[in-house]
């Protein structure tokens, strides 16, 4: 082989060996960082991991709203017309959250299947519903 060759030949595997360690390096510092939608009938099934950061959405099932009356934790129950997830937050809800309406949860799941939120998502107007959401009513939505 030429020497001129040889050395475009070296150059050129050099750069493919480095974008590939750049890609798999991305990959791995991500990989922990990557906050996945399941909805409640996937969290029920078990198919959502037990202590690492999800988000989950549906609508917040009519008369689970509990209020604690000495802090601001509130619980109320996720729910996609198939599975119901049990949620409990710390803090202040958004204005527009109420029964009966779409909502996304950010946070994590206990052992015991409780969603534990850092953060609670509500529509913003009477029209929108986050793509994630709609998409998992419409699957679970009963035939007929």
């Amino acid at each position: 082989m030429h020497p001129l060759r040889r050395q475009r030949l070296m150059i050129v595997l050099f750069i493919v060996m480095a974008a590939g360690l750049a890609v798999a390096l991305l990959g791995y510092a991500l990989r922990q960082n990557i906050n996945l939608f399941y909805p409640p009938s996937a969290i029920a099934a078990g198919e959502a991991p037990v202590g690492r950061d999800i988000r989950a959405g549906g609508m917040v099932l009519e008369g689970s709203i509990q209020r604690a009356a000495d802090s601001l934790d509130v619980s109320f129950i996720v729910t996609d017309y198939q599975a119901n997830v049990p949620v409990t937050y710390t803090g202040i809800l958004p204005d527009l959250f109420s029964e009966g309406e779409g909502v996304v949860v950010a946070g994590q799941l206990d052992d015991q299947g409780v969603f534990r939120a850092s953060q609670v998502l509500a529509k913003h107007d009477e029209n929108y519903m986050p793509p994630e959401v709609s998409d998992a009513l419409e699957k679970a939505r009963p035939e007929g």
